[in-house]
């Protein structure tokens, strides 16, 4: 890639992706579609000779535009949606992946009459929804924090994580391995290794990071180091032939659980604003409008067959999972579409099987060009059809709804007894421990394959026994979790079966249960230990001893600090999955009202002690007693200002308090009134 056609295709990109955007913004129709239309028109495809000088450069741009949309999305979501989705989002991206999975493959051998591989793959080609253009148009209308909207995003990051698996299933087909279900779970397992690690670790870590480079004040210092993260861990997934997309959604998704978040959001705007304008060109670019228009009637058929059965799907199914009728409708708009998937299905088809003349990829991203096109119209009648359903739906059908929504809240609530809950919490620990085990030793026995003979011969020589070192030492400090996790576990399965009784015989059968239950799970343990260590020991005999023996010897050395260690871990992990509910106590406290107060404005200048500070550093409430109750600044108003928002010079801050409160904060902020 020569330097100057670089940046004369990101020169011609940006300008069509700023003249699009100032005239459809006057227009007031979606700019996501404008960028689309703007890439045909500069296709080669169009006018038989490409305005770039460079295609592959513009690939790397969309690229970049895939990391930083879908980095912005995680950043949007917190631990506590996820969890209020997980009983919607993930029935209803299943189902409709199965569902589509099977429609797909019903037209291409039925309707299209096509082959059974190619049928296979025309259904994994329209199973999914389109994250990154769902992101874009929901966040160009300002809908990120409508409960809807997060459960739309979190199905369709959901359905990209069944589809990876799918087209893992696919591909074994093509290669005559046929349609293994071994196949599926292998690939769907490697997720979820790849998923546990990168959340659990980055939930210990990057949070507590993050906070620690906010102190400085520096926001470019801050920006980078996350984006760091999200470039590092993207790459990992790709390594993994896991998409970029999902590497960036998990770090922004760890960025949510920081106390800088809202700061990260404005910083990362602009980069996202800029990139992901660039990829929908470059998909717009990929079109060629002349075999579109040869398959015409197969692809509006297919756009139908899509859209009715996505819509049905993604309807019915957070019906039947406990939404209320309006966000069920709105998700069924809002979901009938396919995306940049099926792009990539059609392509590796046509790898796969040596098929270049196959009618797949034409139908596949005509299909996905018209959804797409359709789609952020959909989105914005989404709002107003949901409405109208809730109107004329029959009453008999409305109360029907309300009751099964009544007795599914209850099953669930019986779910959610204090025992049942610790249980689940103690067998979701040893899961997490054992999928981190088998992580971090097939990490560091994919490092020791690399070469590392022009670093250091030494290293070279020894970097199976170094790696060995680093997985088990991980290994050993898993070990007094793995056992505090299963006394829990134990003794809840105890006080379930036996009961709670004083009586000599239950407390008899208890202990027995306590005993057995823990002695199995640590057992179990040791055996993934033991198995995984015959996979990665040194060959040498001797090596092998002394290894074993020195893992020994620091682990019983080095117990009270692995304990510690694994104490203070699981603080921290606890911390940033609750950082929004903490965030939201601290607005509260800062914004109560106080008894006979009287409202004050004090102007923060240049030579404040406030500027750069917040709420929650100044510690305003305890040291005054006064209360923020919001800021003015650039002639905007500010209410209940979150706990790391930043005081700057000119800022007018209302508070509430009696005349010795505002006193005492007048001299705390350094200003006048």
């Amino acid at each position: 890639m020569l330097e100057s056609a670089f940046f004369q295709d990101l020169a011609m990109l940006m300008t069509a992706a700023g003249v699009v955007a100032a005239i459809f913004v006057r227009l007031g129709w979606p700019k996501v579609i404008g960028y689309i239309l703007a890439g045909i028109f500069m296709s080669e495809y169009t006018w038989g000779g490409s305005f770039l000088a460079d295609a592959g450069s513009v690939k790397i741009i969309g690229q970049l535009g895939v990391v930083f949309l879908m980095f912005g999305m995680g950043l949007s979501f917190s631990a506590r949606d996820m969890k209020k989705m997980k009983s919607i989002a993930f029935p209803t991206a299943a189902f409709d992946v199965v569902g589509m999975i099977l429609v797909g493959y019903a037209v291409g051998t039925k309707v299209f009459g096509w082959t059974p591989v190619e049928s296979v793959f025309l259904g994994v080609a329209i199973c999914d929804s389109a994250t990154t253009m769902l992101a874009k148009v929901i966040d160009e209308m300002g809908w990120g924090r409508r409960m809807f909207a997060k459960y739309v995003l979190g199905t369709s990051v959901c359905e990209d994580i069944l589809t990876v698996g799918a087209i893992a299933v696919a591909t074994g087909f093509a290669n005559g391995s046929g349609m293994s279900p071994g196949a599926l779970f292998a690939s769907l397992g490697w997720l979820a290794v790849f998923f546990l690690t990168v959340l659990v670790f980055g939930f210990i870590f990057v949070p507590r990071m993050l906070k620690s480079v906010a102190k400085s004040r520096d926001d470019e210092s801050l920006l980078l180091v996350l984006l760091g993260v999200c470039f590092f861990v993207s790459f990992f997934a790709y390594k993994f032939d896991f998409s970029l997309a999902l590497g960036a959604f998990l770090v922004g998704l760890l960025g949510s659980s920081s106390d800088v978040r809202q700061r990260l959001e404005g910083l990362v705007a602009p980069l996202k604003s800029m990139f992901s304008a660039v990829f929908f060109v470059s998909i717009g670019l990929m079109v060629d409008p002349a075999a579109l228009w040869r398959f015409l009637p197969q692809i509006l058929f297919l756009s139908a067959i899509v859209t009715g059965f996505k819509m049905f799907n993604t309807t019915v199914m957070p019906l039947l999972t406990g939404a209320d009728l309006k966000t069920s409708v709105q998700m069924g708009f809002s979901l009938a579409q396919i995306g940049e998937f099926s792009f990539m299905v059609a392509i590796l088809y046509v790898g796969l099987c040596g098929d270049a003349k196959s009618d797949l990829f034409p139908v596949a991203v005509g299909t996905s060009l018209l959804t797409t096109l359709l789609n952020p119209l959909m989105v914005r009648f989404s709002d107003p059809a949901g409405e109208f359903v809730v109107r004329r739906a029959p009453a008999c059908f409305k109360r029907w709804l309300s009751t099964y929504q009544a007795w599914l809240a209850k099953i669930r609530g019986s779910d959610d007894s204090p025992s049942l809950a610790l249980l689940r919490v103690a067998a979701t620990k040893l899961v997490i421990y054992a999928v981190l085990m088998l992580a971090v030793s097939v990490v560091c026995a994919m490092m020791y394959q690399f070469d590392y003979s022009r670093f250091s011969e030494y290293f070279e020589k020894n970097d199976k026994l170094f790696f060995f070192f680093i997985a088990n030492f991980f290994s050993v400090g898993l070990v007094p979790m793995v056992i505090f996790a299963a006394r829990a576990l134990a003794d809840e399965i105890a006080e379930l079966l036996a009961g709670d009784g004083s009586a000599k015989w239950r407390m008899a059968i208890r202990q027995m249960i306590r005993f057995f239950v823990q002695g199995t799970v640590v057992a179990l343990f040791f055996i993934e230990w033991a198995a995984i260590n015959m996979l990665i020991l040194p060959i040498s005999g001797e090596v092998q001893g002394v290894a074993l023996v020195a893992i020994v010897a620091i682990g019983a050395i080095g117990w009270s600090t692995f304990v510690k260690a694994g104490r203070r871990a699981t603080k921290r992990f606890q911390e940033a999955l609750t950082v929004q509910e903490r965030s939201e106590g601290l607005v509260r406290m800062t914004s109560v009202s106080v008894p006979e107060g009287t409202i004050h404005r004090i102007e923060l200048r240049e030579s404040s002690r406030a500027i750069g500070e917040t709420v929650v550093s100044l510690n305003v409430r305890a040291k005054t007693g006064a209360s923020v109750v919001s800021v003015y600044r650039d002639g905007q108003i500010t209410r209940n200002i979150g706990p790391e928002w930043t005081f700057e010079a000119g800022d007018v801050v209302v508070a509430l308090g009696d005349r010795l409160q505002i006193a005492a904060l007048k001299n705390l902020l350094g200003a006048s009134a």
